[in-house]
């Protein structure tokens, strides 16, 4: 019997949906032309690009003026905090996060820090992984250009105040970014609303291809050129536009802002389930981050006693697609900067699980979940003498 293969890791990617795919064919093959050139061929692509653009726009009610093609979130979250500093450096040199961002976020915020004299302020957050609105404002001096706080976590799903975040930047006359890769085309996103400036954006997490992305920059944003060269992208990022991808990601958008109503009420159905069914089942459990204000395919626990690495383990043997958090650390041993920043000890964080649900699970893969997680939690944990401890503490 082929053994079950079943994918419980959408934050980390989707697959490409076959509307999306399609979409994208032809300007693989019959509309392959340079969206600069002057030509029919130039035309027929430019005519896709701005298409795709203003598709990108409609998902978060911005002008397709405002929209910028990059890479993905990487690039995009890069080119906000490192082309915002650069610009408002006559200014100040001061920028604010979070301590739960994302490494593309971090580790711009050192590189800033380390070769460029900026002064970074990390943000504590809550035991749900939320910043507090005082502790911002508190933080903000006549030195600050830039607040950078995320959306939505990629590893806990807990969804910040936006609004009142980016409300509180404006008070002062500080530019506002926040990373979306997790949350748009997955959550309704007005930007008009939101008080936000810029806004990371990625393709491959909304059934898009891999590869590109968009920058949302509020018109009249000061923001330095990233990618020095041509004049594509209004001469701000250079580049021949990879058209295939950006019309999958239009496509994507597309679909995305369509289905979205039914895509939040399905997916926090079934999040539901698998949250109420793993902690009947499982003692010694608990559930990271926001359980009301939280992405709706997101689910995170800690599993005390055991280790996370040997949980994905057995789950892939049984066919089960999981992670431990952010795929871009999975090479790390260390235990997640995001739990840790939530006030977990070293020995629980190491014990986490990230199942993220999607648009092709069903309500048979959670019941498979459900029968199968708690055997392995148990198998683990009966090699554990702590686990023995608790157990008889417990009788």
């Amino acid at each position: 019997m082929e053994k079950r293969r079943l994918y419980m890791d959408y934050s980390a990617t989707t697959p490409v949906k076959k509307e999306v795919l399609d979409e994208m064919m032809p300007y693989l093959t019959d509309y392959f032309g340079n969206a600069s050139s002057f030509h029919t061929f130039g035309r027929e692509a430019k005519n896709a690009l701005d298409k795709a653009r203003e598709q990108v726009a409609n998902l978060i009610n911005a002008k397709p003026s405002e929209i910028y093609f990059t890479a993905g979130g990487t690039e995009s979250d890069n080119w906000a905090l490192e082309g915002v500093a650069f610009a408002h450096k006559e200014k100040g040199n001061h920028i604010i996060t979070s301590k739960i961002e994302h490494h593309a976020i971090l580790h711009t915020c050192e590189y800033l820090e380390k070769n460029h004299g900026f002064e970074i302020t990390y943000l504590d957050v809550d035991s749900e992984g939320r910043i507090s609105l005082e502790d911002l404002e508190n933080a903000i001096k006549d030195t600050t250009i830039l607040v950078s706080i995320m959306f939505a976590n990629n590893e806990i799903g807990t969804v910040q105040s936006i609004k009142e975040i980016g409300e509180i930047a404006k008070k002062h006359g500080v530019l506002f970014h926040t990373d979306a890769v997790q949350a748009a085309g997955n959550i309704l996103i007005d930007v008009k609303e939101l008080n936000v400036d810029l806004m990371s954006m990625s393709s491959h997490k909304i059934y898009g291809p891999k590869g590109i992305g968009a920058l949302y920059i509020k018109t009249g944003t000061k923001i330095h050129t990233f990618v020095h060269g041509g004049a594509q992208e209004r001469r701000r990022r250079a580049g021949t536009e990879n058209i295939p991808s950006i019309v999958g990601y239009g496509k994507a958008t597309e679909i995305a802002k369509a289905n979205m109503e039914n895509h939040i009420q399905t997916l926090t159905t079934l999040r539901k389930k698998l949250i109420d069914g793993i902690l009947e089942r499982i003692p010694y459990t608990r559930v990271n981050g926001s359980l009301t204000d939280r992405l709706p395919g997101n689910v995170n626990f800690s599993f005390e006693f055991i280790e996370g690495e040997g949980i994905l383990l057995m789950l892939d043997m049984l066919g089960i697609a999981a992670s431990s958090g952010s795929a871009c650390t999975s090479g790390s041993l260390d235990p997640s900067h995001v739990l840790m920043a939530i006030g977990l000890p070293h020995e629980i964080a190491h014990g986490s699980l990230r199942l993220t649900i999607g648009d092709f699970t069903t309500e048979e893969d959670i019941d498979y979940i459900l029968e199968n997680l708690p055997a392995v939690i148990e198998r683990l944990r009966s090699m554990s003498p702590l686990y023995d401890a608790a157990k008889n503490e417990r009788k």
